[in-house]
């Protein structure tokens, strides 16, 4: 075991048991770099990662690959949803330098922390089009030995841009609701008229596109818009990115029509997809919307939910298969625990085997992206081939029969699955996810008339108000595990918490939930606001371990924590009376009114607040109640 043995994260104990002599993050590494005058190769991933799975197998769990990183390098392993600011900083530099990103990543660093090599997954040997990575450990060495001069002038250069000083505030108004119709334009564009959602393959849920356009709609009665939102929501719940047996959403689709999924499944996907369903929804009065955002929060409370009240972070996607099971040698497969055989439906649902089938796109052959040949092959998984009414007409049952049969079903089948290996959980509770599925629950209380989820919401609440705020720092912790607090919270932390209270207010909790979202918010803007330039940076500034104070210009899978912090700017101001929220809202509004314009889709919450700033007080149809 090395020293990763005491760490509490769930991808750095995966790694304990490496023949790498990894180090967590800190001065210990630090300073055995610095002493043995060795570059550091730092590894970049998070639990529920398949390529970080791959990798660690081919290479970190090799003796030969392990020997080059102790012998030459300091290794250092970083849980990216621990640290998202060390992983920032350089998933920066691998994008500048590479032209993509994602993880694992793997960046060599200077003694100081300065990068100048970098990538994401390689392979052992060189492959794919990519160079082996013991080869490149090799020629990485050779050139710190060799080239010394060269190698620090280049990581000194990479850093100089992003160290400019501060331009200052450039835009003195809000900018005005031509931004918002220009921005629906560009969502036009680039929507997928066939399948839903915006682009090609592959396609990742980005549900603050869908609830600007939501908002845009209401503001404006532009149909268009609300019909883009409503055929991509649609597209989704039909699609193989939906789990139809136990509820959720997997990370993404990797074709086009929304068919195969990325099987892991994250919490901060379900929290804003079930915001997005609501808004929907309530938008529309559309019950199946409704529905779809029911059956994600039961998922989550079933599955995700830890004892103490908070929230897990993700499971993987990879599990091994069930016949597979006790097999000392075997390893785990991608989207095994969610895949179906033709004739192992056949055997668990009898009569109601076919109706199934024709529900859900399921065929002798296998509809899974596997090799027929290979011990995974004649795979199924499932997404809504054909509809209800399709099959009520087709099987001779009426349309209330045919639903009664596939309940059944689906229950059988939840329970049949319940018994196979279950994906890794990573069970470690993060601030701002948490923040997010509270919003959600509560939204799904006050929309649904569900008040169990509003007890859910408020015992999440609760863990962080309790345990991951410490009163005497007045510091909100970033993560909870195994009866361990860490790591000081970043502007998302906060922003997020403040979403979740401000939804419990909304959703009619005990109004203590106000005064500590403007606890909350307060210390946020003392820490992170940029009285430059406006907005938020993502760090307080003070770790000199991180070598740059960054803040997040765009919305990704996780809307930024200017974004979300606009948000409830604007909603402290209506709850409270207090103009000053709202000024600082629009001084945000204005900070990052050229990302607003800009030819892409950066940051579409912002753009949602935008739309609430120019039109109603309350989002997209928050009068209407589906219980």
């Amino acid at each position: 075991m090395n020293r990763l043995a005491h760490e509490k994260s769930p991808y750095l104990l995966q790694h304990a048991a490496n023949p790498v002599d990894w180090y967590p993050w800190g001065e210990e590494a630090f300073a055995a770099a610095r002493r043995d005058d060795k570059p550091i190769f730092l590894s970049i991933g998070y639990s529920t990662c398949h390529w970080c799975h791959v990798m660690e197998h081919e290479s970190f769990e090799n003796d030969t690959v392990a020997g080059l990183l102790n012998r030459d390098f300091v290794a250092i392993k970083v849980d990216r949803e621990e640290r998202p600011d060390v992983d920032r900083v350089y998933m920066l530099f691998v994008q500048a330098t590479t032209g993509s990103g994602g993880w694992p990543m793997s960046v060599w660093l200077t003694p100081d922390l300065k990068p100048f090599f970098g990538g994401t997954y390689f392979p052992p040997d060189s492959r794919y089009g990519r160079a082996g990575f013991a080869d490149l450990l090799v020629q990485i060495s050779r050139a710190w030995r060799e080239d010394r001069a060269a190698v620090v002038e280049s990581a000194d250069s990479v850093l100089r841009p992003w160290r400019a000083p501060a331009r200052g505030r450039a835009v003195t108004r809000v900018p005005g609701p031509d931004v918002l119709r220009h921005a629906v334009d560009r969502f036009r564009a680039a929507f997928d008229q066939g399948h839903g959602g915006f682009g090609g393959a592959p396609k990742f849920p980005r549900p603050s596109e869908l609830l600007f356009l939501l908002r845009e709609s209401a503001r404006t009665g532009d149909d268009t818009a609300r019909a883009m939102a409503i055929r991509t929501l649609e597209a989704m719940a039909a699609g193989g990115m939906r789990d139809h047996i136990g509820g959720g959403f997997h990370r993404y689709s990797v074709d086009a029509a929304w068919r195969v999924p990325h099987f892991e499944k994250m919490l901060y996907d379900q929290a804003q997809l079930v915001l997005a369903y609501l808004e929907a929804a309530e938008a529309t009065g559309d019950r199946a919307l409704a529905d779809v955002a029911g059956d994600t929060l039961r998922y989550v409370a079933r599955d995700l939910t830890d004892r103490q009240g908070g929230f897990h972070s993700a499971e993987d996607a990879d599990s091994l298969p069930p016949e597979r099971r006790g097999d000392a040698g075997a390893r785990k497969t991608e989207g095994a625990f969610y895949l179906w055989g033709f004739d192992e439906l056949g055997d668990l649902l009898g009569a109601d085997a076919d109706l199934v089938r024709a529900r859900f796109g399921i065929v002798p052959s296998g509809n899974a992206p596997f090799d027929p040949h290979d011990e995974f092959g004649g795979r199924n998984l499932l997404y809504e081939a054909r509809s209800v009414a399709e099959l009520a007409r087709d099987f001779g049952f009426s349309v209330e029969e045919t639903q009664q049969r596939l309940a059944r079903a689906r229950t059988a089948m939840f329970d049949a699955r319940e018994l196979r290996p279950r994906p890794h959980l990573d069970d470690k509770v993060i601030t701002a996810w948490n923040g997010l599925m509270i919003a959600a629950f509560a939204r799904g209380s006050r929309v649904l008339g569900r008040d169990e989820w509003l007890t859910r919401a408020v015992d999440a609440a609760e863990f962080l108000r309790d345990r991951m705020w410490r009163m005497p720092e007045r510091t909100l912790f970033r993560r909870y595990r195994d009866g361990e607090v860490a790591v000081a919270g970043f502007a998302e932390d906060y922003a997020c918490a403040v979403w979740g209270a401000l939804e419990l207010v909304a959703a009619g909790a005990n109004h203590g939930w106000l005064d500590w979202a403007v606890t909350l918010q307060h210390r946020q803007d003392e820490l992170f606001s940029d009285d430059e330039d406006g907005g938020w940076f993502n760090t307080t500034g003070q770790d000199s371990s991180i070598l740059l104070r960054l803040k997040d210009e765009h919305d990704g899978a996780e809307s930024s924590a200017s974004s979300v912090g606009v948000a409830n700017l604007l909603t402290l101001a209506r709850l409270t009376g207090d103009a000053t929220w709202r000024d600082r809202a629009e001084a945000t509004l204005m900070a990052f009114a050229d990302q607003m314009a800009a030819p892409g889709r950066s940051v579409p919450l912002m753009l949602a607040s935008l739309s609430a700033y120019h039109g109603a007080s309350q989002p997209a149809g928050t009068g209407l109640r589906l219980a």
